[in-house]
């Protein structure tokens, strides 16, 4: 039986060697609660994060919508009463307001962060106020650059001088921000290795997993799938019900099997089981913690090569297809199928832990906050 130890370590009486304990700021954005079962892979990273820097000794509040994690050490910075979590999304009447309410609900966290005294803020929110307000604030800040480029953060890290210290995941996404923020260190995103493992039996079927939206690009592996005679299995929540509308609800039936969105623990069975996770990003992928947790379960990929993909599968592992190319993506899909779920593994084992990701970003953010006495 596989467990969920994030939740049920003991914390650690000290931090690691050579490292100071550390009063924490997390910041995440508030489009979706932190918690399960996550709306995506960035909850899953704060998630993980957090609780990995508590259990490092550390002294960590995460500020984030009403509805995540208390176990988090929560403060509420947004209401979640308009939050639908069966389907993982956020009733807007129209964008203008989203927008606003966003932009309102940074601007107050980080007008009262100095007051808590942390010694670093640690931004991963995706918004433009935190980077825009960090030269304000007493206290530093790292931001970790989840997503490529977009104009308001570009916007943002155009000012003179740099706002915040910043890392990115892959190199990949480094290289694309690198006209802005030249220098961006690198930590890969780690993975509970004991928990995204090998088990059961594997079958025929495929899967694919991760958020119903039109940049993760469900309906492509679903008409790849269909097109190598491969039956799928796609799993994720109904975060842009009109996209699942047109794009996907149409192309469910037999051969591909709809398994709503997934727990954790559920969803780490459903991988194992899988001869190959179908993967096919939309936009320049930061990084793709779908294919860390595939390729941990021993099931090899199939993807579109776009972002950081080609850092992540090499051709033990998988097969990369061009992308939004349906034919190739078939054929990527058959060729992974035969691929080696022990380098699957191994890969994995070599790159993605996640005590290897905390020490990273434990030494990191000792660094920042000793930039408040420079």
């Amino acid at each position: 039986m596989r467990l969920d130890l994030h939740s049920d370590l003991p914390p650690t009486l000290a931090p690691g060697a050579g490292h100071s304990r550390l009063k924490i700021g997390v910041l995440t954005h508030i489009k979706h609660p932190v918690r399960q079962p996550f709306a995506g892979g960035l909850e899953a990273f704060v998630y993980d994060v957090v609780k990995g820097l508590q259990r490092r000794g550390h002294d960590v509040t995460l500020f984030a919508s009403e509805l995540s994690d208390p176990a988090l050490n929560l403060v509420s910075v947004y209401d979640d009463g308009n939050y639908d979590l069966e389907r993982g999304q956020r009733a807007w009447p129209d964008v203008s307001t989203e927008y606003i309410t966003e932009h309102n609900a940074y601007l107050k966290l980080m007008q009262g962060l100095d007051a808590y005294g942390f010694d670093v803020i640690f931004n991963n929110s995706l918004h433009y106020v935190p980077v825009t307000m960090a030269s304000l604030l007493r206290t530093p800040m790292l931001t970790v650059l989840h997503t490529p480029p977009f104009f308001e953060l570009i916007n943002a890290y155009s000012a003179a001088p740099c706002p915040a210290h910043c890392c990115t995941p892959s190199h990949a996404n480094a290289a694309s921000w690198s006209a802005y923020v030249p220098g961006c260190d690198v930590i890969p995103n780690g993975i509970d290795l004991d928990f995204w493992s090998p088990g059961g039996t594997p079958g025929e079927h495929a899967i694919w997993f991760g958020r119903l939206v039109p940049e993760k690009g469900a309906h492509f592996a679903i008409d790849a799938a269909r097109q190598a005679g491969v039956e799928l299995h796609v799993a994720g929540p109904t975060i842009d019900k009109a996209y699942f509308d047109e794009y996907i609800q149409p192309r469910l039936g037999p051969g591909v099997n709809y398994l709503g969105h997934l727990s954790r623990a559920q969803l780490v069975t459903r991988i194992a089981e899988a001869s190959a996770a179908l993967i096919t990003p939309c936009w320049d992928e930061p990084f793709g913690l779908v294919v860390a947790e595939a390729l941990a379960c021993g099931t090899p990929v199939a993807a579109f090569s776009r972002g950081a993909l080609p850092e992540l599968v090499t051709l033990e592992t998988g097969a990369l297809a061009k992308a939004n190319d349906v034919d190739a993506l078939a054929g990527a899909l058959l060729a992974a199928r035969q691929k080696s779920r022990a380098a699957c593994r191994a890969r994995a084992e070599s790159l993605w832990g996640y005590e290897s990701m905390l020490a990273q970003y434990d030494a990191l953010l000792q660094q920042v906050a000793a930039t408040r006495h420079a």
